[in-house]
């Protein structure tokens, strides 16, 4: 087909769940109420931290910092999700779309790299306990948080900048919740093999080497765990990790699935499941994870709300 008969499509049809028409005023307040509540959940948390002097660890700054990070996180998708569910005409630009995915991928990437520097606290904290306190200090926290961000900022650049050359001049449904690499790949009109392999090879490299780190620190913790005498030292430092392991599993159950493939999609019904995992679900349940599962954050919690009253 020569270039001349092309008409570059400027936007692009996000379908969303087709199947599921009937009860889209339905599904549009269900997931403003995760929404909502992912907002407030995340937003707590990060404000708890930041204001109770007992939480100035490197561990809960850590948290702190991946509870901002979910509010962009969803940002990145959810409004216009929530959007196309009252819409009927359910549109994005071109270069809206190319934004979509840049910001949803930069800040997953970013996720990445901090749950393996939150591993990796965790590793210093069970496994070295007495060079923890010099080891990772505040300045260093602060750097790794800095470093996990501009990783995270810089990762999609080239797979962006390839998909941004590809002609389309066709099809423009998008057969997915949001913008993302592999539904948009498959409505270019050419040859997109390139953009596949080095979407592959840029994700797996990111996701696998990531999720290898944390399994290697997880791996060290429990054998040093195993070794505490006490049943109750043992509780204690598993306690530590639970919320921190709990998330991971989530988070990098359903990245793996969807991301490190070569091909470009199974079922359009699984990838959707799999996106409505990661993309909503895992932000929903952090704050719970992280409140419920920890006794410090509940009593920081406890301790601003009685502080309010008095102020109040």
């Amino acid at each position: 087909m020569g270039t001349g008969n092309w008409s570059q499509v400027t936007e692009f049809i996000i379908l969303g769940f087709p199947h599921l028409q009937g009860v889209q005023s339905y599904l549009f307040f269900l997931l403003l109420l995760i929404y909502l509540t992912t907002i407030l959940g995340n937003l707590l948390i990060f404000l708890v931290v930041h204001m109770d002097a007992r939480l100035h660890t490197p561990m809960y700054q850590f948290v702190s910092i991946l509870s901002f990070l979910e509010l962009g996180y969803t940002a990145a998708t959810i409004p216009k999700m929530l959007a196309n569910l009252l819409s009927e005409k359910k549109t994005i630009s071109f270069s809206g779309c190319l934004l979509q995915i840049y910001f949803f991928h930069s800040l997953g990437a970013t996720e990445c790299y901090l749950l393996t520097a939150m591993a990796y606290d965790r590793y210093l904290a069970i496994c070295k306990p007495l060079h923890y306190p010099t080891l990772m200090t505040s300045t260093l926290c602060t750097k790794i948080a800095v470093g996990c961000w501009l990783g995270g900022l810089a990762g999609p650049v080239a797979e962006i900048s390839l998909v941004s050359r590809l002609p389309f001049c066709g099809p423009n449904r998008i057969h997915h919740i949001f913008c993302d690499f592999p539904p948009v790949l498959s409505l270019a009109c050419t040859d997109t093999s390139i953009n596949v392999l080095v979407d592959f090879v840029i994700n797996s490299c990111k996701i696998l080497a990531t999720f290898l780190l944390i399994l290697s620190s997880y791996m060290q913790i429990i054998c040093t765990v195993l070794k505490i005498p006490s049943a109750a030292g043992k509780r204690k430092a598993f306690s530590t990790c639970a919320s921190h392991l709990t998330v991971v599993l989530i988070f990098y159950g359903s990245i793996l699935f969807m991301y490190v493939r070569l091909k470009k999609s199974y079922s359009l019904d699984y990838d959707r499941a799999l996106a409505v995992v990661y993309s909503v679900i895992t932000p929903f349940l952090n704050p719970f994870i992280y409140s419920l599962r920890n006794k410090e954050i509940k009593e920081a919690v406890k301790r601003q709300l009685r502080r309010t009253r008095v102020l109040g």
